[in-house]
């Protein structure tokens, strides 16, 4: 490794875990010079023992690593969200100089961005909330990025983050996003979607083999021949890896020794709160984080079990009909699940005043991230024809796909049903499609009920104004 004078470093990765000292890999690749710094020491020297490269240089004190720096610094975090980040940032503040850039490249929850945006800014310096995507392997070899802050200040971070990001013809994975806490509110959602996409694949694989009766050989054959074709993505791909996997110690399926539970660190659970508090229906993300919140509960699921009647045997035709049924469903689910998210994308522009071009995030996903896909291009083509368009669904191809498989994803959801298999993003789906397109919800219901008990008033059909009646107890 070659040894840097003070004021020579191109750029500073604070934090050495996976995340971090992969990207201070990939910058380096990239003919930039990245001083590295961890607040545990022994990190540092055990990164720099095993990844040695002229472009990198380890730092063991932070003024040292901070001083390294040309100016305006610009040094990228990445650490744990919450109170860590905030440590190094007063750190940072008490070393680092007006006109200096800090970038956070975690997992921050947006408000938390915003908040240290203005902290950051009223002393002079810069911050970039930057959502990252693409765990490890896209960390090392590019990611989609998501920076959001300063636009007139964005050049001074562009060469890095668009030559470090993943390429698709010819374009990066990454883009200005929008103001202070842009980049992490479309990361969020991004990882919303995420869980959705997931849950669909994980209730595909519930329907092909309890209620198809398919194995693992058959079920990882059929991922890899839908990889193939529309459904083609990160996630299809790795879940037919993932069938194929034998357990070297037992010879049996691994997917079969995994324990039926999933964990989440929060992203999922933050978009569905932030759907909440926006009014914009998340339904298929929310079952998600439900799902896996259900999946934890392994004594009451044992019980149940146990106690509770499941619905009789139903014979059912296991053919290619069955399979391309199953594969319909997966996709018009999927063009559910984003249409909500990039609903909630619509909503944020609108509350925050950010300047989201929904066709340029779509594009941005269509690789280095966990739910990149050919079936990004087509959300890109479709905001591309309407900026304004309120709902993904309403695009002439999207609806074009719905409506040729409505009758696949009813009849799923109905056999799923009927066989006990639960289903909840899949039934999500379809209840969101049937809500949107009804003409009667009930609501009026609802507004009568709130107005006999608490006298919140209703609506009329035929003249404007609010109004309330004095219900009567026709029935004691």
């Amino acid at each position: 490794m070659a040894q840097y004078s003070t004021g020579q470093m191109d750029i500073g990765v604070y934090g050495m875990a996976v995340m971090g000292s992969n990207l201070a890999l990939n910058i380096a690749d990239h003919g930039f010079k990245v001083a590295v710094f961890n607040r545990s020491p022994e990190q540092t020297q055990q990164f720099a023992a095993e990844h040695p490269h002229e472009n990198i240089e380890p730092f063991y004190t932070l003024e040292d690593f901070v001083h390294s720096l040309k100016k305006p610094r610009r040094v990228v975090l990445m650490v744990q969200a919450g109170r860590p980040v905030d440590l190094v940032i007063e750190a940072l503040l008490g070393i680092m100089e007006t006109g200096d850039v800090i970038i956070d490249g975690g997992n921050s929850f947006f408000q938390d961005t915003i908040r240290r945006t203005k902290q950051v800014e009223e002393k002079g310096l810069h911050y970039f909330g930057m959502g990252v995507s693409g765990g490890e392997k896209g960390a090392r070899f590019g990611p989609a990025l998501m920076p959001g802050g300063s636009a007139a200040l964005y050049d001074s971070i562009r060469p890095i983050v668009e030559s470090i990001a993943a390429h698709v013809d010819g374009e990066p994975c990454c883009a200005y996003i929008g103001a202070d806490g842009a980049g992490h509110y479309v990361k969020m959602v991004h990882n919303g979607i995420e869980y959705a996409d997931m849950q669909l694949i994980a209730e595909t694989y519930l329907i092909l083999k309890h209620v198809g009766g398919l194995s693992n050989e058959r079920i990882g054959a059929i991922f890899h021949e839908w990889n193939g074709g529309e459904l083609r993505s990160y996630l299809i791909g790795i879940t037919a890896d993932i069938f194929a996997e034998q357990d070297e110690e037992t010879g049996k399926a691994l997917v079969d020794l995994i324990v039926d539970r999933a964990g989440q660190k929060g992203t999922g659970r933050w978009t569905s709160l932030e759907a909440l508090t926006r009014g914009v229906d998340l339904s298929m993300i929310s079952a998600a984080c439900n799902a896996r919140v259900l999946s934890n509960l392994t004594e009451e699921r044992r019980h149940a079990a146990q106690v509770m009647t499941g619905p009789p045997a139903a014979e059912i035709v296991v053919d290619e009909n069955f399979i391309e049924r199953v594969r319909r469903s997966l996709y018009t689910a999927k063009i559910v699940a984003y249409a909500q998210g990039f609903s909630l994308y619509r909503a944020a522009k609108e509350e925050f005043g950010w300047s989201l071009d929904f066709g340029k995030i779509a594009s941005i996903f269509r690789a280095g991230c966990i739910i990149q896909a050919e079936f990004l291009q087509r959300i890109t083509d479709a905001y591309e024809r309407e900026p304004n368009l309120k709902n993904l669904m309403f695009d002439e191809f999207f609806l074009s796909s719905i409506n040729r498989n409505m009758e696949s994803l009813r009849s799923t959801v109905c056999l799923a049903v009927q066989c006990g298999v639960p289903i909840p993003a899949f039934s999500a789906a379809m209840q969101y499609i049937d809500a949107l397109r009804s003409g009667q919800l009930g609501a009026n219901l609802i507004q009568a009920q709130r107005d006999y008990f608490g006298a919140h008033t209703f609506e009329r059909t035929d003249k404007a104004g609010a109004f309330h009646h004095v219900w009567q107890e026709h029935y004691t």
